[in-house]
């Protein structure tokens, strides 16, 4: 734009009809607007500052390096006294008379029935809870209702209610003495004291970790994708499968592997409704305590050794999934 343009735009800003002000013009803002072009001009051809090195750390953060190493020698302290050590006088006392007796005491009937029902408990209660969580993170993230905060509170009940008193709950609702006993009596079906019942507390223990990971995801990716592929002209169950499925695959494999752990390891509720028959509805965890209590320590150590090398197996399937959920993360965030 010319100084004449200029010129021409403030004479028609500042001559409007008589008896009207444009108090926004006046003679320094004319000087600016004329002088606007040489500046940007001189602005466009003047080389670049100079860039100023930033210190490493900032001073309001930096600590002198004798607290550092005081730290994390404290951190690492701790992790060594209550878990390394822990973990490893777990499977030095299961093996350390020998292999033929860590195997006797795995394939022993009712340590096998404790394994077996531990990976049924987690086979059927992780699956359901994959639906459920599914289900609730996407009603939640992607729609606005009435009662969303309550949903979002029932979701973090477990985490906030003792096990043993989920387990006790489901005495007084499915026992013999409960609210459906005399009903379930009739029919003859057994819920506590039985599969089902170590089932339905598993559930409970156990249900809000899938829900838990897949909602922050799918809060921070909004609804865009979706809305642009239902303007396409996608169903949704091809949203659903195609755009976000596909998004939160990684955070869904994470809850996945946390609901599994805690499931094979629980102990509270499990104990409760379970009745501690052997052979029958003893878990790994319950048949353990059995084994201890009755003084057998290299096999309770060998079961225990084989729950610790489940639960070091999911660490490791955790850490590399939490990887790729925090780049997952990053790259919505970046998009938003």
């Amino acid at each position: 734009m010319s100084p004449q343009d200029l010129s021409g735009a403030h004479s028609r800003l500042a001559g409007p009809a008589a008896g009207r002000r444009v108090p926004t013009v006046n003679t320094t803002t004319a000087t600016r607007l004329r002088g606007g072009w040489r500046a940007a001009v001189r602005r466009k051809t003047e080389p670049w500052p100079k860039a100023v090195a930033l210190p490493r750390r900032l001073g309001a953060t930096e600590e002198p390096a004798w607290v550092r190493r005081l730290l994390i020698g404290v951190a690492l302290a701790f992790l060594t006294l209550f878990l390394f050590v822990p973990l490893a006088t777990v499977f030095h006392e299961g093996l350390k008379r020998g292999w033929a007796v860590y195997l006797a005491a795995i394939v022993e009937p009712d340590a096998l029935s404790a394994i077996q029902l531990t990976l049924v408990a987690a086979l059927i209660s992780v699956p359901l809870n994959l639906v459920f969580g599914v289900a609730a993170a996407w009603c939640i993230a992607k729609f606005d209702f009435r009662g969303k905060s309550v949903l979002l509170t029932l979701i973090d009940l477990p985490f906030s209610v003792s096990p043993v008193i989920a387990g006790l709950v489901f005495v007084l609702v499915f026992g013999m003495q409960g609210w459906f006993g005399e009903w379930l009596r009739d029919h003859d079906l057994k819920v506590v004291f039985a599969v089902p019942g170590i089932v339905l507390a598993t559930i409970f223990v156990t249900f809000p970790f899938i829900a838990r990971e897949l909602i922050p995801l799918m809060q921070a990716q909004g609804v865009e994708q979706e809305e642009a592929a239902r303007v396409l002209g996608a169903g949704g169950w091809q949203i659903f499968r195609r755009v976000t499925l596909p998004n939160v695959k990684w955070a869904l494999l994470y809850g996945v592997i946390l609901c599994n752990a805690r499931a094979m390891g629980e102990f509270g509720a499990v104990s409760v409704v379970s009745g501690h028959i052997r052979g029958e509805t003893n878990t790994m965890p319950l048949h353990i305590e059995i084994l201890y209590n009755e003084y057998q320590f290299a096999a309770a150590f060998a079961v225990a050794s084989l729950l610790a090398a489940l639960a070091l197996v999911t660490l490791v399937l955790k850490y590399v999934v939490e990887q790729r959920v925090k780049a997952t993360l990053k790259g919505a965030a970046g998009e938003h």
